[in-house]
């Protein structure tokens, strides 16, 4: 599954981060981020990954394309 540039912009809102806060937390700098999320231009593959990654580790996951629409969500927590 590819993110796209309104996952990443829903997720930032699902855990009220800034576009410097995913930046610092993907390990990438502030213009990727917003030139992506504006659609500018698309990240290198392993750039997009480190998006993902980042997002997955503070509790989303990603909905892929099912007839439905991708999506995100936060991710189920087992107790």
């Amino acid at each position: 599954m590819s993110l796209s540039a309104a996952q990443s912009r829903a997720a930032r809102g699902l855990l009220d981060w800034s576009q410097t806060e995913l930046a610092a937390r993907s390990n990438l700098s502030e213009s990727t981020i917003r030139d992506f999320e504006k659609g500018r231009r698309v990240p290198a593959p392993n750039n997009l990954a480190a998006i993902q990654r980042a997002l997955e580790a503070a509790g989303l996951e990603f909905i892929p394309e099912n007839g439905g629409g991708a999506g995100i969500r936060f991710r189920e927590r087992h107790t």
